[in-house]
């Protein structure tokens, strides 16, 4: 159910990119099958998962497929009018995500909207351990000393509303397709970035 005013005045935002504030061309199923994984298998835990010695040529050949995908990225529809909204606001605005640095600043500036967010601001896969685990938002909360009831989490994939739920922020759910029920981990679904200038 939609929570019209549970956004109002929030004044920390943490946002998904690939497939939240950008369209992300990476084919997953090429990317899997470049590594050597099944179909629909989570890549970060299934290298994860491998012993050490035959994970690492696949961790870098994943940073290098990542990386040009990153370069093909383009801003998503509405990302730039709600992030400047959010700016001019005063809000405080952050990135996590399951990509590594280089390839967010890579993404980020392929999509010109790097200047929204300070270096600092951006969680990667190496920097807290990757959603759906809320470590990432947790630890944005302690960088900000901010309370969750200030906060909001908004991504396109579940991972990021588990993420949000664990702690404890609002989630926000971006159903490009309109066709995702995830409505036990979401306050406010909408179709296009757009339409969340009108909930703040």
């Amino acid at each position: 159910m939609q929570q019209p005013n549970l956004l109002r005045n929030r004044g920390h935002w943490i946002f998904d990119l690939d497939g939240t504030l950008t369209v992300s061309a990476h084919d997953f199923d090429h990317i899997r099958r470049e590594l050597g994984l099944s179909p629909e298998t989570p890549i970060l835990e299934a290298l994860h998962a491998m012993p050490e010695s035959e994970a690492a040529p696949l961790w870098e050949s994943l940073n290098e497929l990542e990386f040009y995908y990153a370069g093909k990225a383009s801003v998503m529809r509405g990302a730039s009018e709600l992030l400047q909204k959010l700016h001019d606001g005063g809000r405080q605005l952050a990135i996590l995500t399951r990509n590594t640095m280089p390839v967010v600043k890579h993404t980020l500036q392929a999509c010109k909207i790097d200047h929204f967010f300070p270096l600092d601001h951006i969680l990667d896969r190496d920097s807290c351990i990757p959603k759906p685990s809320p470590d990432g938002v947790k630890r944005l909360l302690d960088f900000w000393q901010a309370d969750a009831d200030d906060t909001v989490m908004v991504g396109d994939y579940l991972y990021d509303l588990e993420a949000g739920k664990g702690a404890g922020v609002a989630t926000v759910h971006l159903d490009t397709r309109g066709d995702v029920d995830w409505s036990e981990f979401t306050d406010i679904r909408v179709e296009e970035l757009g339409e969340i200038i009108e909930y703040i």
